[in-house]
């Protein structure tokens, strides 16, 4: 179910509580993508964010996705508490609309070099436009059956050999495509695919994973060497289609 919200620019697909599924630009709006170099913790990233909403003159309802990087996945009820925390960072924003959380959001643990806190890599917010294509930022997702988070719903538990990936990863595609049906795009619509593993993709490049991808394959497949936020997930991915990438520096 796509909810508008007007005040931010965009309308979004209902999530769970602590993100939504994804988020389209509205008619005269649409959506940028920012990487703040370097990353910072996410408490002071929301600062920055702040700021640069203000030199946008944007309000704070515009942010329609957030990126973020942990030390280690979580534990599902370290997920939860973590969770509440950085929805406070939300409602003291007024970010939520009508109850509902409206930002989609990837957090994706680095193998090699974690920080030693959760920083703020990214984010996407609406912005006015005569753009006429569709922009959008769809949440990452890992190989769950649904929305609800249950160790039980993982794909293939603890399967690790190259089927058991593929299904995962066929179960994180179908994710995207539905998701991007809800919110009235495709693959073609598609200007950056990411994917969060630390096992190895390449077998299912060919065979599987670019030829799904149909259109959006001529961008490639940007592979971080990062586990899914919760432990026990392998595969995770996100979509975005933008006109615009920025750079935010923090230093």
């Amino acid at each position: 179910m796509l909810v508008e919200n007007a005040k931010g620019g965009f309308r979004f697909l209902r999530g769970i509580a602590p993100y939504s599924s994804g988020a389209v630009a509205l008619a005269g709006h649409e959506v940028v993508h920012a990487t703040l170099v370097p990353p910072v913790p996410y408490r002071k990233g929301f600062e920055t964010i702040d700021r640069h909403f203000q030199q946008q003159s944007r309000p704070s309802e515009a942010l329609c996705g957030i990126e973020l990087r942990s030390p280690r996945p979580f534990t599902f009820p370290g997920f939860n508490e973590f969770n509440q925390s950085y929805l406070e960072m939300l409602e003291k924003r007024g970010i939520l609309a009508g109850g509902l959380n409206p930002v989609a959001r990837t957090n994706v643990a680095p193998e090699i070099g974690p920080p030693a806190e959760v920083l703020l890599y990214g984010f996407s917010y609406a912005v006015p436009s005569r753009a006429a294509r569709v922009t959008f930022v769809v949440a990452g997702a890992g190989e769950l059956k649904g929305e609800r988070l249950d160790p039980r719903d993982i794909v293939r538990r603890g399967d690790l050999s190259e089927a058991g990936l593929q299904e995962k990863a066929a179960q994180v595609l179908r994710l995207m495509e539905e998701r991007l049906r809800g919110l009235g795009a495709g693959w073609a619509d598609v200007t950056a695919v990411e994917v969060y593993t630390v096992h190895d993709i390449f077998p299912l490049m060919r065979k599987f994973l670019v030829p799904r991808l149909g259109d959006a394959g001529i961008h490639g497949v940007r592979w971080h060497f990062a586990r899914p936020p919760i432990e026990e997930i392998e595969f995770e991915m996100d979509v975005r289609g933008c006109l615009q990438e920025v750079v935010v520096r923090t230093a």
